[in-house]
């Protein structure tokens, strides 16, 4: 199997060259925003660009990304478009500019809307070029331009204008295009159709005839798209050399073909036009399909489309057909063939008698109707109505295998699409490994189709959906196996020997030559399947490494994932691997397999189980591992060693790879989502139709919801009645009680129910009626009951002021429905979930929520603030690996709480030991759950009882207030409660303290009664098992943990009411599905009540390694980010607290109304200034260093040594001024940049007192989440935007600091990017150049915004500022040690005093002279006495640094460094670090856009 060619990556143009192009300077001088005189609009000037620039170089990307990027089409195509000026050059400008938006993934028609007059006339335009003759004035390439183009509008149905365009193309009257007998059988079909066709008649007949003309010609646009493209397709022939654009042009029609089909609105009129046109049996007849090389990924779309046409779903309905539906109309279709040959064809009698099942394969169909001729195979495709009636005595005009092929693949009986799913391998074998096609290499340019799955708006069925993200999601776990197996094989160094073996000239820490590999088990199929339950295997390895790595093998554990590899090299021993050459050919891959690990054997063959006694020690270096092979791919293989006579498999693996556990997830995954296609997946009914993507979009939120809840409990959520009010604009606030001292929270608060269904009320002018009782809340102001008389028994209560975005986010969060919460940065997202969990949990004590997070961080910071609130820790309960990173010194996992129960047991037991003794009981009343419970029930509640008699009120007699505490039976057992228990101030208020006591010890009891479980079930898991399914009340996990244990988890029995979700935007769509599923349906009903999702989809979606995936499938977009674009209501928050206001201007613009929290603008932090620093953000401009911007050492490994040696000695700087280290995070919005200011850091800042290190150094998509006081962030970048065109990751790299940004970028670059300018305007509002104020220490007391007493200073480069740090940090030296010396000297007594207002920078000093690293500080002043001699040192390392790109490390060679201490080295300015700083073993080179 020859692997393909590695396709070219896109080289973006430098900025150099974008200014001397053409397109640039036509560009300044008519459109590009920032000239200042621009010349009047010429159409010639696009014929021009047209001509010269795109068609002469046949639509290069790189001419069309220059364009795009100029904003040609926002301020110069769409601008002047009209009917006037409308030419052939101009429609093609516009699509290829709109087509170069979606390639490169930023929104596309938000032009369009701005001035959507004339785009109906545009798009007819588009139509009629669509339909042009491909000899005639457009060529066939234009064409593939202008199907990419309809390609594009056809999936953006969202956008109100194009829909509006789309719809006349695709609707009933499409039907036109039908012939009359197919017509009249489908209106037969569905009668209500009939009444409408009959209406669209009458319609048309009141139409002009040129109107009707236009209305027929878009009717059957499709139609005769669809005929156009089979001439084409029948043009290219079979052998001679056919041009790759009629390739390219079939390929993008059947992309058309499968996007048309896979969307309901789309896909109910047209699947029939597309089955009566025979698209499919014309293209799997055609010469193309049949060609090798270039037919292969039209082939594959085929396929596809051939899946989709026959999708197991009712087009009318939209109801998904189950496989009793599909049985009955495929049987449907044979009889009605039957009865036809009956009737009219004596030569098919046999067939016409036999029973279905014996007809309906391909070979006796084949063997049935071959022997016919033309013309009766015709008549008979006629009477199914498929095609029309052969007049008399002629011949028909089609050939005979075009007929033959008609019926056969009309009526074969389909093999059922869960089938094939079960049937399918889960683990990638080679062929799909290497295919280009299905996985493309991480260059992918986003030029080509692919024979991919896509994610858009809406979905067929569940099936469909579920079955799109199984495919995605096996691929792209397949893209990260090949780069795991590419980098582990090729390490191995696998050479052919001297006698043809193998040899091994390397090594690998994944990877291990197989000594030995033998199958030992096949065991027989289950009834009905024809695959075995199960294969297993032996491997043996030799294990003759170092010890860690050894562990590592030795600890594969049960269901890790491995794969057996077969390698037969070519190459002689000592042959170099060369990356840039295809892998498969040089390595000499043959086969790649995946196995499961059932575990490792003992000496005496048996499998080592896990658990928690020691694992027994074994001798020698051999070490054999049971693995389960996949029982489908071991079937399949035999099936064609046995029938094709090829080699065995089995009998060839020579390697075994593992793969990191935390990566290594993908098959527990796959065997989730095919699960779920097996069962009766039930979605809550309110949902269903919204996660497909249909229907009113807003069915499912609370005020549209059947089950509304009137009255509810906002417990302590309001500080104060003020504070409520203040909650509910617009609303008419009424207080049961007038006193305004009993006003005081918590509340309940009773809301006016609409229904959600019924007649919508709109008065005369459109207008809701809204009646005042519609706007009035009831609020009931009540008292918590007294818990006890301990300090600890009071509740802890919530201290936030929540705003009334956050409060109306909290109401929808308490509501049954869907309740979408799109939090920007900094509004206290996490805050508003834990108060909703909280309100839940206190209105609804019955029942369960489950958390998914995206990361552990989150779920842990959520688990932090839960522990602040009033929530019984008992009912707490994370499930997965990250509960060990929790801050709190308790345990919240499994076991962690099952030893909390047992240690509260004997707690409880200790208190009811306590009890008896004061009650002077004798026996043993605290021995178990159980006699406690007895003890209870006899003794304590008698005594009770009896109180309240005692004390009751007693008819009309005035109650003793003394009477409540001389029976009180309990005073001795709280005598360790604060003294005096009772107040004696007034009856009620003491009755209510006896009452709280006695809750008290009611509290003890119960949960004995409920920890009673917990001593009859003996083992750790069955307790752990208990806990999860009856006790815990909250329940948390990771995304990722709830796709992998669902199975666990359902059978179980786990059950839960309400998900709430944080972090929904960056959750794949498939692992937010999956977590709404984790428990069986009951009587076939969802108990699902509330879905809460909290998220920002302005910030960066879920990371997808694939380029081809994130791009052409659009894999990264979340469930929460479709749902806000299908328009689910959301509860927008709309007042941030964590940055300056000045900061939050820089990303507020990108959503709704975000403005600030009060105390932004009144806490002194955020109104002093930045100490040292003119200006509280700035964008500093950095050139060239030594004539390099950004270089590129490995592929999308960007770095800029300019920029990383600027961002350390600013930081430096900051640190020298006092700044702590800890609250500086560096970022950079790329990996290779991240290493090289590491690296730098470890060489200036590493070990050194005075300066530290930053609080992180990390990429911007790594710190998504976090934030810090000053941040400072280095774009790289100095050729191309690169991904920071995604909006969404520029909104998460400005929103990261609280206090300070400092950005350090190529201003020229960055500002002409359209998508970034409302950022980089206020950026470059400011001087470019970095000002300091070097005389201000830290912290200092100017305003923000005041003009400082002290100079400031303007820095012009980096190695200015670096001369700068230099000099100050050597002055800083120098003064320290002088003010030592001058201590030294000093009398004892002095020195004592002097030692209490010791400055800091004194010990910093003393720090350093006990750093046995620094050398002498005298020498240091010598080294470096002049600035002049620290500045040639720069120049003379950094061009050795040029010079020794192979040096890896930050070190420069000793000889370009003056013999100077350690410490004046780490602090010069920037010594080398060469340019290819290096990339550590473990980093994988993902493409620029992975994180």
């Amino acid at each position: 199997m020859a692997a393909p060619a590695q396709p070219k990556k896109i080289v973006a143009p430098t900025v150099s060259q974008i200014n001397a192009e053409f397109v640039t300077q036509l560009a300044c001088k008519y459109w590009a925003p920032h000239s200042k005189k621009k010349s009047p609009f010429d159409i010639k000037v696009i014929e021009d660009i047209y001509e010269k620039e795109i068609v002469k170089s046949r639509f290069a990307i790189r001419k069309i990304m220059l364009l795009e990027f100029s904003q040609y089409l926002e301020n110069y195509l769409w601008m002047n478009y009209s009917p006037e000026v409308s030419s052939k050059a101009y429609l093609m400008s516009i699509c290829c500019m709109v087509n170069e938006k979606f390639r490169e993934n930023v929104p596309a028609w938000e032009t369009f809307k701005k001035k959507p007059d004339h785009f109906p006339f545009f798009f007819k335009c588009i139509l009629k070029a669509a339909l042009a003759e491909t000899d005639g004035e457009f060529s066939l390439h234009e064409q593939t331009v202008l199907l990419l183009f309809l390609d594009h509008c056809f999936n953006s149905l969202e956008v109100d204008l194009i829909r509006s365009q789309v719809q006349q193309l695709i609707s009933l009257p499409m039907w036109m295009g039908l012939q009359p007998a197919r017509l009249e059988l489908e209106l037969k079909k569905t009668p209500k159709l009939r009444k409408f066709w009959n209406l669209i008649k009458k319609n048309d007949e009141k139409m002009d005839p040129e109107t009707r003309e236009q209305a027929y010609q878009e009717r059957r646009f499709l139609s005769q798209l669809i005929q156009k493209f089979i001439s084409v397709l029948k043009s290219v022939p079979l052998s001679e050399p056919v041009t790759m654009d009629k390739v390219h042009y079939c390929e993008r029609f059947i992309e058309l073909m499968i996007d048309l089909e896979a969307l309901l609105p789309t896909r109910r009129w047209f699947n029939t036009i597309l089955d009566d046109s025979h698209l499919l049996v014309h293209c799997y007849l055609s010469n193309l399909v049949h060609r090798e090389e270039d037919g292969h990924l039209f082939s594959q779309l085929l396929d596809m489309l051939k899946f989709y046409t026959g999708f197991e779903i009712n087009d009318q309905t939209g109801n998904a057909l189950t496989e009793n539906e599909m049985t009955t109309i495929h049987y449907d279709r044979i009889t009605s063939l039957q009865r036809a040959a009956f009737a009219h064809f004596p030569e098919l009698y046999d067939f016409a008698l036999s029973n279905v099942a014996e007809v309906d394969t391909r070979e006796s169909l084949v063997k049935l109707f071959g022997p016919l001729s033309s013309n009766t195979l015709h008549q008979v495709a006629s009477y199914l109505c498929l095609l029309p009636t052969l007049p008399k005595n002629e011949d028909t005009t089609f050939d005979k295998e075009f007929l033959l092929e008609l019926l056969v693949s009309r009526h074969e009986r389909r093999i059922s699409q869960i089938q094939q799913l079960n049937q399918m391998p889960l683990y990638p074998t080679e062929k799909i490994i290497w295919d280009e096609n299905i996985v493309p290499t991480e260059y992918y340019s986003g030029e080509g189709c692919l024979a991919l799955p896509k994610l858009n708006l809406q979905f067929l069925t569940l099936h469909d959906y579920l079955l799109r993200n199984f495919n995605l999601f096996r691929l792209e776990s397949t893209y990260e196996i090949r780069q795991d197996i590419e980098d582990s094989v090729s390490r191995m160094k696998p050479w052919q020997s001297e006698y043809g073996g193998v040899v091994f000239g390397g090594w690998a820490r994944m990877a291990q030559p197989i000594v030995a590999f033998t199958v030992v088990e096949v065991a027989k199929p289950n009834i009905g399947e024809n695959w075995p339950t199960r294969v297993r295997a032996d491997v043996t390895i030799n294990l003759n490494v170092r010890d860690h790595i050894k562990d590592e093998w030795e600890g594969l554990r049960k269901h890790d994932v491995c794969f057996l590899i077969t390698v037969r090299p070519t190459k002689p021993y000592g042959t170099k691997f060369d990356r840039r050459r295809p892998f498969i050919e040089q390595i000499g891959l043959v086969y790649v397999r995946g196995c499961e690990i059932q575990g490792m054997l003992d000496d005496k063959g048996r499998v080592i189980e896990d658990g928690p006694e020691p694992r027994p020690n074994l001798r020698g270096e051999s070490r054999t591992f049971r693995v389960f092979l996949d029982p489908n791919q071991y079937q399949q293989d035999m099936t064609n060693t046995i029938q094709n006579g090829a080699e065995d498999v089995y009998e060839t693996f020579n390697i075994i790879m593992r793969r990191k556990p935390k990566e290594n997830n993908f098959k527990a995954v796959l065997e989730t989502i095919r699960n779920l296609m097996n069962t009766d997946c039930v979605v809550p009914d309110w949902l269903h139709d919204i996660i497909l993507g249909y229907g009113d979009p807003s069915s499912a939120h609370y005020s549209k919801m059947p089950n509304q809840i009137a009255t509810l409990d906002f417990n302590d959520t309001f500080l104060s009645i003020e504070h409520l009010k203040t909650s509910f604009p617009g609303h008419n606030v009424k207080v049961t009680v007038d006193d305004p001292a009993l006003q005081i929270p918590p509340f309940r608060i009773t809301f006016p129910v609409r229904s959600g269904k019924g007649k919508k009320r709109k008065d005369a002018d459109g207008e809701d009626e809204d009646t005042e009782e519609a706007k009035t809340l009831i609020v009931e102001p009540h008292v918590i009951p007294n818990r006890g008389p301990y300090p600890y028994n009071q509740p802890k209560r919530n201290t936030i002021q929540f705003t009334h975005t956050q409060i109306e986010a909290i109401r929808a969060g308490m509501q049954p429905g869907l309740t979408m919460v799109v939090g920007p940065p900094g509004t206290g997202k996490t805050d508003v979930a834990v108060q909703i969990i909280s309100n839940i949990y206190h209105n609804f004590p019955e029942q369960r929520t489950l958390i998914v997070t995206h990361s552990n961080q989150a779920l842990n910071q959520l688990f932090e603030k839960i522990m602040a609130l009033d929530i019984d820790e008992r009912h707490l309960l994370r499930l997965g690996h990250g509960e060990e990173e929790l801050e709190t010194e308790k345990d919240f996992s499994r076991y962690g709480r099952v030893n909390y129960v047992l240690a509260r047991r004997i707690e409880l037991l200790e208190e009811v030991k306590r009890l008896q003794k004061s009650l002077g009981v004798p026996g043993d009343a605290s021995y178990t759950c159980e006699t406690a419970g007895y003890f209870f029930l006899y003794q304590v509640m008698s005594r009770w009882e009896e109180y309240i008699s005692k004390v009751k009120n007693k008819g009309n007699t005035l109650p003793d207030v003394t009477e409540v505490s001389t029976f009180f039976p309990f005073h001795e057992y709280f005598a360790n409660a604060p003294q005096p228990i009772f107040k004696g101030r007034s009856y009620e208020e003491d009755m209510e303290i006896a009452e709280g006591c006695f809750r008290h010890i009611k509290k003890i009891f119960t949960q004995l009664e409920e920890f009673r479980a917990s001593e009859l079930l003996r083992s750790g898991l069955d307790r752990s098992k208990y806990l999860l399914v009856k006790e815990a009340k909250i329940i948390a996990m990771t995304c990722t943990h709830a796709a992998l244990k669902r199975h666990d988890l359902v059978k179980l029995g786990f059950k839960y009411d309400n998900i709430l979700m944080e972090e929904a935007a960056q959750i794949l769509e498939i692992e937010t599905f999956i977590p709404l599923l984790l428990q069986n349906p009951q009587d076939g009903f969802s108990r699902l009540k509330r879905w809460i999702m909290i998220g920002d989809h302005h910030q960066l979606p879920p990371v997808i390694k694939n380029m081809a995936f994130q791009k052409y499938s659009n894999m990264e977009q979340s469930l929460f980010t479709r749902f806000v674009r299908v328009g689910v209501p959301t509860v927008d928050l709309d007042a941030q607290g964590r940055a300056r206001a000045s900061l939050c201007n820089l990303y507020n613009w990108r959503y709704k109304n975000l403005g600030n929290l009060p105390h932004v603008q009144l806490l002194p932090e955020f109104s002093t200034a930045n100490a040292g620093l003119l200006y509280d953000f700035q964008l500093i401009n950095v050139e060239d260093f030594q004539g390099v911007g950004e270089s590129e050492p490995n592929p999308y490994f960007y770095q800029n040594l300019g920029e990383a040696e600027y961002v350390v000695a600013l930081f430096m700087y900051m640190c020298l001024l006092g700044y702590p280290a800890d609250k500086i995070s560096i970022l950079t919005t790329y990996n290779g940049q991240k290493h090289l200011i590491r690296d730098i850091i470890n060489r200036r800042c590493g070990s050194n007192p005075l300066i530290g290190r930053p609080n992180k150094v990390t990429t911007v998509d790594r710190f998504q989440g976090q934030q810090n006081d000053y941040i400072l962030l280095s774009l790289v970048r100095t050729r191309a935007v690169g991904h920071l065109r995604d909006v969404r990751r520029l909104v998460v790299a400005m929103s990261r600091a609280r206090l300070g940004l400092y950005i350090f970028a190529r201003v020229s670059l960055f500002q002409n990017c359209f998508e970034l300018t409302p950022a980089f305007s206020q950026l470059t509002a400011r001087p470019l150049h970095l000002h300091i104020i070097p005389t201000e220490p830290f912290p200092t007391s100017r305003k923000n915004g005041e003009r400082p007493s002290h100079e400031v200073q303007i820095i012009k480069n980096m190695p200015q500022m670096a001369n700068f740090v230099y000099n100050m940090y050597m002055h800083l030296i120098q003064t320290t040690h002088h003010y030592h010396q001058t201590l030294l000297q000093l009398p004892p007594a002095m020195v004592e005093e002097g030692e209490e207002v010791q400055s800091q920078e004194t010990e910093l000093e003393t720090e350093e002279e006990a750093n046995p690293a620094q050398t002498d500080l005298s020498s240091l002043t010598d080294a470096t006495s002049s600035q002049e001699s620290s500045a040639s040192q720069i120049e003379t390392t950094c061009s050795q640094t040029e010079s020794t790109p192979s040096q890896t490390g930050a070190s420069s060679s000793p000889e370009a460094t003056p013999a100077a201490s350690d410490l004046s080295a780490t602090v010069a300015g920037p010594v080398a670090v060469p340019a290819e700083a290096q990339v550590p073993q473990d980093v994988t080179l993902a493409p620029e856009e992975t994180k």
